[in-house]
């Protein structure tokens, strides 16, 4: 199969057009329609969906970075270990989104290292390619950007950014206490977004014991009452797999394999 150069004029052209990504696959593409004798209107029709695929990509990574999403924790590059155990089902089920689309939560609990954090944010890449806004933030530091902002008297637009994204991904929640500020903030937080946004918290904890992390029992329960109501709890338990990836760790050697 040979190829022919673009023509500097054709160039100039797809440039003034914003079309000039396609310089990279047009002869190949060129090439292949007429080995396969493919009707100039399918050629056209081959090299635009090229095109939309580039963009659509170009702008969900774009939208990623600015989620906050970390590029390397997708789906595919999640491998559950098989000392893992976890509602297999469930996972499924959340991968598909429709809790997402029906404005429900989801709260993955489990200890440290299991993948928590991988799940979530694969999610959030997932609701990014459904055209979905998407905000990731460890809970600390965004109840920290909730306390700076009532230093610059923008805490409503902090508040409004939070409560209207479709999904809003708080990794590491009661990790340590909430003070009576943090606790506020939570409250607020998932009872303006309760039936009409999505949530999903990552935790070491059960909610349950959310309660003794906060300052405020009763603001803390309500939160905590509407949250669980129409969430999707994946609970997840098996040792860290940080552990195994220690350097000099050999998976096949009993007495190096943590337990």
């Amino acid at each position: 199969m040979t190829t022919q150069p673009i023509g500097a004029d054709l160039l100039r052209s797809l440039k003034a057009l914003k079309l000039g990504a396609l310089a990279d696959t047009l002869p190949q593409r060129a090439a292949l329609a007429r080995q396969h004798k493919t009707s100039h209107i399918n050629f056209l029709e081959q090299l635009l969906a090229d095109e939309v695929s580039r963009r659509e990509s170009r702008s969900a990574a774009l939208r990623s970075t600015k989620a906050g999403l970390d590029p390397a924790m997708r789906i595919d590059s999640w491998r559950a270990e098989d000392d893992l155990r976890y509602d297999r089902e469930l996972l499924e089920d959340l991968t598909t989104l429709r809790f997402i689309e029906a404005k429900q939560s989801a709260i993955i609990i489990g200890p440290v290292g299991v993948g928590k954090t991988h799940l979530a944010t694969a999610l959030g890449h997932m609701a990014i390619g459904r055209r979905h806004t998407v905000l990731f933030a460890r809970a600390d530091k965004l109840f920290h950007r909730l306390k700076a902002a009532r230093l610059d008297n923008s805490t409503d637009a902090e508040l409004r950014k939070l409560t209207t994204t479709e999904v809003l991904i708080i990794d590491d929640f009661a990790l340590r206490p909430l003070d009576a500020t943090e606790t506020n903030d939570f409250y607020e937080l998932i009872v303006e977004r309760h039936h009409n946004k999505t949530t999903i918290i990552t935790s070491n904890r059960d909610p349950a014991e959310w309660l003794t992390m906060t300052t405020d029992a009763l603001l803390a329960q309500s939160a905590i009452d509407r949250l669980t109501s129409r969430a999707h709890t994946l609970v997840m338990e098996g040792p860290s797999y940080r552990q195994r990836q220690r350097p000099g760790l050999d998976r096949h050697d009993p007495t190096t394999h943590p337990q």
